[in-house]
């Protein structure tokens, strides 16, 4: 069985932000403009004016009657979802992803802006933009209707036998239908991803069943649960939408719910985790899944890959999967054509959020040039320079975790300063200005129709996954260096470790509030951005970052005897995580799942405090500069320097959950937010002393924490 951490190469932590206390992005602008000292913070007006609104931003957040020492993720978030301004929004809202509807208003400008104010080089592919753009406000989308071109679309790759009386069993292939569908990014029965490595092949996961409302054997276990009654309201309502009859609603609603429960028994045996499943595989030596070639012709243009650099979805589900299928064809092809429709829909909530919508969808499918166009207009030099020295800063933090890891033997030591010693820092995006332009150029193979919306929505969502597979499509003309083209998004809200060149990737739309600003006191620059960094610092030394050595070759670097007790360490985040239960959902936390990402939290938040403690300590000896008009208060918070640092953390966090958003979550490597802040906290003794919680307090249950860094 082939390596799986290929899979795991890229650490992607999602980062979003809010630009309070106004909505002007050039006051966004402006107040993140850095003095040529770069860590020289004594504030002028504008800057103490900034933070007396911004603490009563942090504050409104809060909800200060509960004692920190008992649930700090309620004491530092308990208010923000009653202050949120109501939004469209798929997936859970939180802080972090807020910031996306705020960095809307920097692309609304640009695309209501002319051409000759933003670029003349791309004028043609701007126009494009701006014309699918203006396509999408003017077409109804708030309400479900039935669409001749999404008809023609679903019977060209595989049929909708509820609307198709003419539909054939005998000519059906499930497997080809999904495939086809990951050409207008559908995740039907195949949920593919890019590798981020050269050649830039797919890699699988197991797909999700449902709507907006992920299924699980337990939470359609009747049709009273939220998940059945959420999922079965989609369902008739497309059917509805497109002339189905009533009566016969019900019997196709009963069909895919028991397709799906078919499927999750299977899933089932393997507890849902696909490391299990590939087990199974092997255990039993199971026969590959035979159809993948097809899989290849339809949605890579019959792109061939070496087999040792493609590790396919497990033998094990998916031959079992294929007999479901053919068991349950009619439900199978309804419930891919259900979500070929479910896709397309914009699925507003409000007629008023229409414009939010647009704007995603225009800046996620022409990203490169909307990036460019963005990073000209919006990002400089000098938020450069000081992100930088703060990188360094918490690099210096790093590199002493390691020097002082007791149970480090030299040899592993040795390899892990030297990895520490070689990582690249880069701030903004990776700049790749061939690629970039091969990638823009490409819109022009666009079609535009000004009078079908739905023939547009088509087009983009087509262009948006060629655009992603790009690099694997034409990886024969490109540099096996090339980067993955996450890297070269500057303005998404996002930082990464990136194992393959040792790289920590700081991306310029992090670089706001809650992450960062500039009139922020350091303690909660280093509580937020700070922390942010040291987690993907952590990413180099985690279970996967212990395969990849200095120069990013797939190399475990651990003696035999260090790796022992690293396994050991891992167990106790595993063991610590596993016993939070989700109450919303009765489930728990999987700790083996979530176990690199609660390391890179609890290491992160470490070298952070340590390296503001230094930074501090250093500017006392250059001329007291925290006394210089208090330099660490934020005006109106009853909070030391340090309690900042742990509520800013904290706030990056705040989060709004519906139940369907615990389950789409579920088996995600990033834990419930809330219990990401609560895990790190507690296995963190500096914490406990800073808020003075006793010892068997909750947060501060027992002596002996989680350590590995």
């Amino acid at each position: 069985m082939k390596s799986r951490v290929l899979v795991l190469l890229l650490s992607v932590h999602v980062m979003w932000v809010i630009s309070k206390p106004t909505d002007s992005i050039d006051f966004v602008r402006s107040n993140n403009v850095i003095e040529n000292d770069a860590f020289v913070n004594v504030p002028g007006n504008s800057d103490l004016q900034y933070r007396i609104e911004y603490a009563k931003i942090l504050q409104s957040f809060m909800n200060e009657s509960v004692n920190p020492c008992e649930d700090f993720y309620e004491y530092a978030c308990g208010n923000w979802k009653n202050v949120i301004e109501e939004r469209q929004a798929e997936h859970k809202r939180s802080n972090l992803i807020d910031i996306e509807y705020k960095l809307n208003d920097a692309v609304e400008k640009m695309l209501n802006d002319s051409v000759e104010n933003l670029t003349e080089e791309y004028a043609n592919e701007f126009k494009l933009a701006q014309q699918f753009y203006q396509s999408c406000l003017s077409a109804n989308l708030h309400s479900i209707s039935m669409s001749q071109v999404y008809i023609d679309v679903i019977k060209s790759i595989g049929g909708f036998p509820a609307i198709d009386k003419a539909w054939q069993s005998d000519n059906f292939s499930w497997f080809n239908m999904s495939a086809h569908l990951t050409n207008y990014d559908v995740d039907g029965l195949i949920n593919d991803f890019i590798v981020p490595q050269y050649p830039f092949g797919p890699y699988f996961k197991l797909p999700d069943l449902g709507f907006d409302y992920v299924v699980h054997s337990d939470n359609i276990a009747s049709n009273t649960t939220q998940s059945y009654i959420n999922n079965e309201k989609s369902i008739r309502d497309y059917l509805s939408a497109y002339g189905v009859e009533e009566g016969k609603i019900s019997q196709l609603v009963d069909e895919i719910f028991d397709f799906w429960r078919a499927i999750l028994k299977v899933m089932d045996e393997f507890e849902e985790d696909i490391n299990k499943c590939y087990m199974i595989s092997a255990t039993f030596d199971v026969e590959p899944f035979a159809l993948w070639s097809d899989y290849f012709d339809i949605a890579w243009m019959g792109q061939e890959f070496n087999e040792s650099v493609i590790e396919y979805p497990c033998s094990y589900f998916y031959n079992r999967l294929n007999t479901i299928c053919d068991e349950h064809k009619e439900a199978a092809a309804n419930y891919l054509a259900l979500k070929f429709l479910h896709r397309m829909d914009a699925k507003l909530k409000k007629k008023e959020f229409q414009t939010e919508y647009c704007l995603m969808d225009i800046q996620y499918t022409f990203r490169f040039l909307i990036d460019k166009l963005y990073l000209e207009k919006y990002f400089n030099e000098e938020i450069k320079t000081e992100v930088t020295a703060l990188v360094q800063e918490i690099q210096k933090s790093v590199r002493q975790q390691i020097e002082q890891a007791e149970w480090l033997d030299e040899k592993t030591r040795t390899e892990a300063l030297l990895k520490e010693s070689t990582v690249q820092s880069r701030i903004g995006n990776f700049d790749d200005p061939v690629m970039s332009e091969r990638l823009i150029r490409e819109i022009n193979n666009l079609t535009f129709d000004p009078d079908n919306y739905e023939q547009n929505n088509i087009n983009l969502k087509k262009f948006r996954i060629f655009i992603n597979r790009y690099l694997g499509l034409y990886n024969e003309d490109i540099h096996n260096e090339t980067k993955p083209l996450e890297l070269m998004i500057g303005k998404q809200v996002n930082s990464f470790y990136y194992n393959i060149d040792n790289s920590i990737n700081v991306m310029a739309g992090i670089l706001h509030p809650p992450a960062y600003h500039k009139s922020w006191p350091n303690s909660l620059k280093f509580g937020t951005l700070g922390y942010l960094v040291g987690h993907e610092f952590t990413h180099g030394f985690d279970t996967v970052g212990a395969h990849y050595d200095s120069n990013g070759g797939e190399r475990y670097w651990w003696t035999k005897k260090t790796g022992k007790v690293f396994n050991n360490r891992t167990d106790c985040y595993v063991q610590h995580f596993n016993d939070y239960l989700i109450p919303e959902i009765n489930r728990n936390i999987n700790g083996n799942l979530t176990k690199d990402e609660n390391i890179a939290d609890n290491g992160g938040l470490r070298a952070a405090l340590n390296s503001y403690r230094k930074y501090m300590k250093e500017l006392n000896k250059e001329g007291d500069l925290v006394t210089t008009f208090k330099d660490e208060d934020m005006p109106g918070l009853n909070l030391s320097p340090e309690q900042l640092f742990f509520v800013g953390f904290a706030q990056l966090w705040c989060a709004s959950y519906k139940e369907e958003h615990y389950w789409e979550e579920l088996t995600s490597e990033h834990p419930i937010d809330k219990y990401r802040v609560l895990g790190a906290l507690t296995n963190m003794e500096d914490f406990s002393k800073v808020y003075e919680c006793p010892l068997g307090s909750k947060m501060n249950k027992k002596e002996e924490k989680c350590r590995i860094w």
